[in-house]
C-alpha cells in the first residue's frame, strides 16, 4: 500500500468534526504551490467538505496572483452592492448582472456572492473563518524520482515548455464516496502526479494549480467560484464586442482593472468521474467571435480553438493556449506509459497513418465463434471525393498553433493531446456493420467491459444503435445523451450558438465520430480508457462527436475493443481495389 489510508480517513473524520453547518456552503482555499503539506492536506479536506454537502474551489499560486486579486475586487464590489453602497463600481456591476439576468432569470447574480469560507494556507494550518490543521501525514513518496523524471520528459518533449510561460495544472478534488468511481488510491496517486508535474514545471515556467467540485450531471450548476472565474475570463476576451452584456462588462472591467485576468499559455489536468457542470453565461449568452461570425459556449473553447470545433474557421483570433490531459490513472501506469521515447511513438503513429491514408474503405472482420462478431465497413471518402483526415495522437502540444492543420486549410487552430498518447484515428465518412466493445467505455468516467457481456453496437452508415450490453452502462450512455440533447436545446432556445451549428450538432447526434487503431507499446490494460485506447493493437470507436468541424455534436463516448482477442482482420482497399493490410488476427501486419 502506497499511502496510509487509515490516516487519510482519520483526517477526513477530523475535518468533518471541526467543520459545522457546512451543507450548501462554498469554500475557497488558497495555497502556495511550494507548500507540500497544504497541497496534500487538500485531499482529505476536500473529501470531508464534499461529504458535508459543501462546494469547494482551490487555487495554488506562486506567491501572488493578479487574477486572484481581481477576483477579490469583484467580490468586494458585489458585497458593497448588496449592502446598498452606491458608486461607479457597484453601478457598473449591477448593470452587467441585470443585463445577463434578463435571460438567466436571476441565476447570474448568485455566482458573484463571495464564498462563505475563504481559507488561506498558513503555518501548518488553513486560516480563515475557521482554522483547520494540515493533515498530510497520510502521504508518503512513491517512485517520486521517476515521477519527476517523467514530468521532465513530458514538459520537454510533449509541451516544449518555455521560460516564464503560464502553466495551468488542474487536479481532482476527492469527491464524496457516492461520486467516487475508482479506488481511493488512484485519486491519491493523482496528487503525487500533480505535485511532480508542478515541481518540474516550476524549474522553467510559472505554474498555477486549481481544482473545483465536480457534478454527477452535465445539467447541474457549476461550482460558483470556478464559474465566476470562467465568466470573467470569457467576458474579458470579448470586452470589445458591441452587444449589451459586453458593453456593460467593458465598463466594469475598466473600473476594476479586470485586464489582470488573463488566459494561461498551456494546461495539464487530471480528470475524475463527473462533470464541471453547465456554464451559465455560455448557455444563455454565448461568447461571440470578434468578427461576429460565430459564437462559443465556453471560454475554454475560445482559448484552445481546436481544429475540430465548428467555430474555429470563423474565429480570427489565434489560439491562446495548448492543452493535454489524463485521468486518475495509477502512478505505475503513468510512469510506464509516459517515460518513453516520444519520437518512437510518433513514428509508429505515422507508419499506421500512411497505411490508412492509402485506403478509401477499411474493413474489420472478426473470427471468433461468439454470439456477436465484429464486421465493419468504414468509409473514408466524402461524396465530393475529398478524404477524411487520418490523424495521429502524438501527444504533441509543443506549439499553440497546429502547423499541420494550418498547411492543410490555412486556418490557425490549437493543439490538444491525451496523456499517454499513441493512436492513428479518423472521423469516418460512414460506418456500417457491428463492433464488440469488450475492454472499456467512457461515459462520465471509464467503465470496465468484458467478453462475457460486451457492449455491442450496430452501425447503419449515418447512425448507430446499441443492441446489447451491461444494462447499467447502457442506461448511463442513454442518460448522457439525454442530458447532452437538453443542453443543445437550451443553446437553441437562447440563441447562444449559431443556427447552423445547432442544426449540424443535431444531425450528427446519432453518428459514430471516431475510428482508431492503438499504437503505444508501453500501455497496458487497466480500468481507464485514456490508457486502454492507446494499447498497441487494440482499437476504439467513439459514439457522437468526431474530430472534423462538420461532425461536431454534444458528446463523445469512446469504446475500446480487444483486436488480438477477437482475432480481427483489418485491411483497406484503395480506389483501384488494391488491398492494404493493417492487422491480421489482431496483430500488426508488416
Amino acid at each position: 500500500m502506497k499511502y496510509d489510508e487509515k490516516a487519510f480517513f482519520s483526517a477526513v473524520s477530523d475535518y468533518k468534526k471541526t467543520i459545522k453547518d457546512a451543507k450548501g456552503k462554498n469554500f475557497f482555499i488558497i495555497f502556495d504551490i511550494s507548500d507540500k503539506d497544504a497541497f496534500y492536506s487538500i485531499a482529505p479536506l476536500s473529501m470531508a467538505l464534499h461529504e458535508s454537502g459543501s462546494d469547494v474551489s482551490c487555487i495554488g499560486i506562486n506567491r501572488k496572483s493578479e487574477g486572484l486579486d481581481a477576483l477579490k475586487d469583484v467580490w468586494e464590489t458585489f458585497e458593497d452592492l448588496e449592502n446598498g453602497i452606491k458608486n461607479d463600481k457597484t453601478q457598473a456591476l449591477n448593470e452587467f448582472i441585470e443585463e445577463v439576468d434578463k435571460k438567466a432569470k436571476g441565476e447570474f447574480r448568485k455566482i458573484f456572492k463571495k464564498p462563505e469560507f475563504i481559507l488561506n494556507a498558513g503555518e501548518n494550518k488553513f486560516e480563515g473563518q475557521i482554522n483547520l490543521p494540515f493533515h498530510a501525514e497520510w502521504f508518503s513518496d512513491y517512485r517520486m524520482d521517476e515521477l519527476i523524471q517523467t514530468a521532465d520528459i513530458l514538459w520537454r518533449d510533449v509541451y516544449n515548455l518555455k521560460k516564464s510561460e503560464r502553466a495551468g495544472i488542474g487536479f481532482s478534488l476527492i469527491p464524496a464516496k457516492d461520486l467516487m468511481g475508482h479506488p481511493i488510491e488512484d485519486y491519491l496517486d493523482s496528487y503525487s502526479i500533480i505535485w511532480a508535474m508542478t515541481k518540474s514545471a516550476a524549474k522553467t515556467a510559472e505554474p498555477a494549480m486549481g481544482g473545483s467540485t465536480y457534478r454527477a450531471s452535465m445539467l447541474e450548476k457549476s461550482e460558483k467560484t470556478s464559474e465566476l472565474r470562467a465568466t470573467l475570463l470569457g467576458c474579458e476576451l470579448d470586452r470589445e464586442i458591441d452587444e449589451e452584456p459586453f458593453i456593460k462588462y467593458k465598463k466594469l472591467s475598466g473600473l476594476l482593472k479586470l485586464d489582470r485576468i488573463r488566459p494561461i499559455d498551456l494546461s495539464f489536468s487530471i480528470s475524475a468521474k463527473g462533470y464541471p457542470g453547465k456554464h451559465l453565461f455560455g448557455e444563455v449568452i454565448g461568447y461571440p467571435s470578434l468578427n461576429k461570425k460565430t459564437r462559443w459556449l465556453t471560454p475554454g473553447q475560445m482559448v484552445y480553438k481546436l481544429d475540430f470545433y465548428p467555430q474555429t474557421k470563423h474565429e480570427d483570433r489565434d489560439p491562446l493556449a495548448r492543452v493535454a490531459f489524463t485521468e486518475t490513472i495509477p502512478i505505475d501506469i503513468f510512469i510506464e506509459t509516459n517515460l518513453v521515447d516520444w519520437s518512437d511513438i510518433r513514428a509508429r503513429n505515422q507508419k499506421l497513418k500512411e497505411k490508412m491514408d492509402k485506403c478509401d474503405v477499411i474493413y474489420v472482420e472478426g473470427k471468433l465463434n461468439e454470439k456477436h462478431v465484429a464486421k465493419l465497413e468504414v468509409g473514408l471518402v466524402k461524396p465530393d471525393g475529398t478524404r477524411r483526415w487520418v490523424r495521429r495522437s502524438d501527444t504533441d502540444v509543443r506549439e499553440k498553433i497546429n502547423r499541420t492543420y494550418l498547411q492543410m486549410t490555412g486556418i490557425k487552430a490549437g493543439n490538444m493531446g491525451n496523456i499517454p498518447g499513441g493512436e492513428a484515428f479518423v472521423t469516418p465518412e460512414y460506418m456500417k456493420g457491428t463492433f464488440v466493445g469488450d475492454v472499456v467505455v467512457h461515459v462520465d468516467q471509464s467503465y470496465h467491459l468484458d467478453e462475457k457481456n460486451p457492449l455491442v453496437v450496430e452501425c447503419y452508415g449515418d447512425s448507430y444503435k446499441i443492441i446489447s450490453g451491461p444494462k447499467d452502462i447502457i442506461e448511463k450512455i442513454s442518460k448522457r445523451k439525454q442530458e447532452a440533447m437538453k443542453l443543445l436545446l437550451e443553446s437553441e432556445k437562447n440563441r447562444s450558438l449559431p443556427e447552423d451549428i445547432i442544426k449540424m450538432k443535431k444531425d450528427n447526434f446519432e453518428r459514430v465520430g471516431e475510428f482508431a487503431i492503438n499504437t503505444n507499446p508501453k500501455a497496458r490494460l487497466c480500468e481507464y480508457l485514456i490508457v486502454n485506447e492507446k494499447i498497441a493493437k487494440m482499437m476504439h470507436i467513439a459514439l457522437g462527436s468526431g474530430f472534423e468541424p462538420d461532425r461536431s455534436t454534444e458528446y463523445h463516448m469512446d469504446i475500446v475493443f480487444n483486436a488480438p482477442r477477437q482475432k480481427l482482420d483489418v485491411y483497406g482497399k484503395d480506389k483501384n481495389g488494391s488491398v492494404h493490410w493493417i492487422l491480421k488476427d489482431g496483430e500488426f501486419s508488416a
